[in-house]
């Protein structure tokens, strides 16, 4: 009987391990995926989000820095999910060699992200950020709070902002927790 119970312990304990934030492939439904580009403030850059024939998804455009611009961003908002269990967030993505930043938000309506630069290679890479390592920034500022340290988030992005006018593409496959 104490096996049994060990086991299913086990079972259950090493399910919990990673949760999945978003998997995309080629049936995947990503019409809660948006882009929002420096448009909103008079810019001029453009992005785009597709699935591609491998079943990534592709976010890729032009980064424009007339008017004032200068980024583009993908955001994905959901119902929210805890993260007190885990230490990072994983992403598996394919970039340009471009630097990228990857966001959270814990409130959807807060007006700062939790932020955390990478570096893309032009190879597949698997990227985990330390959620603790994530700094509060508004506007490209960086803010005088503590890092991440919610219970939950209800909103991750992907932006690139890189004061210079330039084409970028950053194929995503997996995004989860662990």
């Amino acid at each position: 009987m104490g096996k049994i119970f060990i086991s299913i312990f086990i079972i259950i304990f090493m399910s919990d391990s990673s949760t999945t934030i978003f998997d995309f492939n080629s049936d995947a439904n990503v019409s809660r995926w948006r882009v929002v580009d420096d448009v909103v403030m008079g810019g001029r850059s453009k992005g785009n989000l597709k699935i591609n024939e491998e079943g990534n998804g592709e976010f890729y455009g032009a980064v424009s820095i007339e008017n004032n611009g200068g980024f583009s961003s993908l955001r994905y908002r959901f119902s929210a999910i805890k993260v007190s269990n885990f230490q990072h967030v994983v992403i598996r993505i394919k970039g340009d060699g471009n630097p990228y930043q990857f966001r959270l938000k814990d409130e959807l309506y807060a007006p700062h992200s939790f932020i955390s630069v990478f570096e893309t290679n032009g190879a597949w890479q698997t990227i985990r950020i330390k959620l603790s390592d994530m700094y509060p920034a508004f506007r490209g500022r960086k803010l005088q709070m503590n890092n991440f340290s919610s219970e939950s988030i209800q909103e991750l992005a992907f932006l690139i902002g890189n004061k210079k006018a330039q084409n970028f593409k950053l194929e995503i496959d997996k995004i989860y927790l662990e």
